[in-house]
């Protein structure tokens, strides 16, 4: 697998607080050059990268990122301005609470009230699996599933701890046929690029691909 046909599937992602439009420009011009599946961006910069890029490029940002704690309209209503504002993939982060407490259905209820918003735009469900036992995983693939989510993901990167291999191991297991998933985290290497892709990833969210990569 060379880094060509590996950039195919690399969220090129800056969401650090100080972000600003110079870095974020800069990962665009990176992501159409080696051309990427997607940037993922703070919301606030999604309409002017839409306004300068078009359809150069596929534009994903978060919602209820990074702790996930929002109330569901909070979210919903992130969804609908990112989406109007040109956004074409967005991953929204868990109520974790909520999976501490067991109340799987209130999860999975607002997976699918933002899946509803979503429409045809690809939404990706952040679970941050540092913080879960196995069985909330498992149970989480359930929800996303049923939820009709596009994607399950790892983690926001913002977490004690990124993707893990036994992690995609267990979203095989337990995911539905249309579910697919992103790895995001701590993914630094060539060899961690490769691994996550080759144990069935779709998506790798990433900061440091061209770093990595262009050698």
């Amino acid at each position: 697998m060379n880094s060509k046909e590996i950039f195919k599937h690399v969220d090129h992602t800056i969401l650090k607080a100080c972000s600003t439009w110079q870095q974020v420009r800069l990962l665009c011009d990176e992501a159409v050059e080696h051309q990427m599946a997607s940037v993922c961006i703070p919301p606030s910069f999604v309409k002017g990268v839409k306004n300068e890029y078009g359809e150069k490029l596929t534009v994903c940002t978060v919602i209820g990122f990074p702790l996930g704690y929002n109330t569901t309209k909070v979210k919903v209503f992130e969804l609908k301005e990112a989406i109007a504002d040109g956004a074409d993939e967005v991953d929204m982060v868990i109520n974790l609470g909520w999976v501490k407490e067991g109340n799987f259905k209130a999860a999975a209820d607002e997976i699918a009230e933002l899946k509803a918003a979503a429409g045809d735009k690809i939404l990706k469900v952040i679970v941050e699996t540092c913080y879960l036992t196995e069985l909330e995983k498992e149970t989480l693939c359930a929800c996303v599933t049923e939820a009709k989510a596009d994607f399950i993901k790892t983690s926001t990167g913002f977490g004690t701890a990124g993707a893990t291999l036994k992690d995609i191991e267990l979203f095989k297991k337990h995911i539905g046929p249309n579910v697919k998933i992103k790895a995001s985290g701590g993914i630094r290497t060539y060899e961690d690029f490769a691994a996550y892709l080759n144990a069935g990833c779709e998506r790798l969210g990433a900061s440091s691909a061209i770093k990595v990569l262009s050698r």
